[in-house]
């Protein structure tokens, strides 16, 4: 198991349905639930403290976790959080089982490197994010933190384009027809005639779709 991955303390949840969701809340719990691995879904609650802190830090959906439940602990990938609509505070949080052989299909946030020396940029540049997210699919223990862009070469005019980062392995972009654009050195004046054109090209809105697939491998 990965050492880096977020460990909740959880317990078992005898009662199901809204009055036994309730109860849970009252107590300082969320209540959860362990699904996938062709095994029997599980209910679960959550400590509140933990749940709104992976939450809040990004570490609950599309990570890795750990669930500690009666001292057997399960591999886990958050998959949905139902928040309340007025605080968005967590009250409710799905999540798969997973294994080596699992491959998900995930959001992964991108990170740009050398902003400080980029040419584009000390020339008066924008760094105009086209996506800030890129949608992959990754082994579910092995799902990269972050996909880097070294900015250290570019120019004012340039794109950046996806094959510009180094894909761990067996990490793949889902759209993989073409080197679509991630985010480019804008010039000042031109940021937003890029912006609208980014906005109402086909590459753009053909990628933004919900990460929501899920395939086990055996």
């Amino acid at each position: 198991m990965s050492s880096d991955a977020t460990v909740f303390d959880c317990e078992p949840r005898k009662r199901s349905g809204t009055g036994g969701s309730r109860a849970v809340r009252r107590d300082g719990w969320v209540p959860a639930v362990i699904y996938g691995g062709k095994k029997e879904p599980m209910n679960i609650k959550m400590r509140y403290n933990q749940v709104l802190k992976a939450y809040t830090t990004g570490n609950l959906i599309d990570v890795l976790g750990i669930v500690d439940l009666e001292g057997k602990k399960h591999q886990v990938i958050g998959r949905d959080i139902q928040v309340d609509p007025v605080k968005d505070l967590p009250m409710h949080v799905d999540l798969m089982r997973v294994d080596s052989s699992t491959r998900v299909t995930v959001n992964v946030p991108v990170r740009f490197l050398n902003e400080e020396t980029c040419p584009g940029l000390k020339a008066g540049g924008v760094l105009n994010v086209v996506r800030h997210e890129v949608e992959v699919v990754a082994p579910a223990t092995e799902i990269p933190e972050a996909l880097e862009f070294d900015l250290a070469s570019f120019e004012i005019g340039d794109a950046i384009k996806i094959s510009g980062t180094s894909m761990p392995k067996g990490v793949e972009a889902t759209i993989t027809d073409r080197d679509f654009t991630v985010a480019t050195i804008a010039s000042p004046s031109g940021l937003k005639s890029q912006q609208d054109e980014d906005e109402d090209g086909e590459e753009v809105a053909a990628d933004e779709v919900p990460a929501t697939e899920v395939k086990d491998e055996e």
